[in-house]
């Protein structure tokens, strides 16, 4: 069909859709010259531009909507100068990346975990949804724990880390900015380091995400000397105007 005709096959369509109470089923009259041809509307819809883009909202459009509900949980392995393994674990917030809970065992359990997860939240500040991966660990104390606080377990798919992300990148943070430069002699000594590691991370790390803001919003100083004070044994510094 060339361009002369679709254009008519067209014109055709929106003249008999003003004739179609009265001539019965709708047809289009369709022609190049003074003899006519009866064409069907789906042959017509057929060559009419079709719609781009998705029929509703993106993935971040939902994500962002949906954020303030989420959160994300996960553990990690640090080793001890005496090559013992002790167990990190972490719960932030998808909303703000607050980091809502961190806390350190020899011996992770269901029901450790559970317990945690109650000390995190509140029963009146749960969120709805909780992101977790397939790790056995989670067994079904965990997962009625989650269901008797409200909140709907949500297991990623298995070998798939990145759904679970930015318990992940927190985790990598814990790494590169803290974990690595630390020799960790004792369970209460790694305790210590990511609990100030923590109160770091939440009022002080900005993120490009907040428009360079720390997950417990500050507010902006505009007036005074800049001065430096070193947080986490001098890994890190906090800048404030005094």
């Amino acid at each position: 069909m060339t361009a002369g005709s679709l254009s008519c096959c067209i014109a055709g369509f929106h003249q008999s859709c003003r004739f179609s109470q009265s001539s019965g089923p709708r047809r289009s009259c369709v022609g190049t010259g003074p003899a006519f041809a009866a064409t069907a509307q789906s042959s017509v819809a057929k060559y009419m531009v079709k719609r781009r883009g998705p029929p509703s909202q993106g993935w971040r459009t939902f994500l962002r909507n949906h954020a303030p509900d989420i959160a994300a949980m996960d553990l990690f392995v640090v080793p001890t100068i005496g090559f013992r393994l002790l167990y990190g674990f972490v719960i932030v917030r998808l909303h703000r990346r607050e980091l809502v809970w961190i806390n350190v065992t020899t011996n992770p359990t269901a029901e450790w975990i559970a317990r945690q997860i109650t000390e995190a939240f509140p029963w009146n500040g749960a969120p709805r949804h909780m992101i977790r991966d397939r790790d056995r660990i989670y067994g079904a104390v965990v997962t009625r724990r989650l269901r008797a606080m409200g909140i709907r377990d949500k297991p990623i798919a298995p070998t798939s880390p990145w759904q679970n992300g930015f318990a992940e990148r927190l985790i990598g943070s814990i790494r590169r900015e803290c974990l690595d430069h630390t020799i960790v002699s004792s369970e209460a000594h790694l305790r210590r380091i990511l609990k100030s590691y923590a109160d770091y991370y939440n009022g002080f790390r900005t993120h490009r995400s907040l428009n360079k803001d720390a997950p417990v919003s500050r507010p902006v100083q505009r007036s005074g000397v800049i001065s430096s004070h070193a947080l986490l044994g001098g890994l890190h510094h906090r800048y404030a105007r005094v």
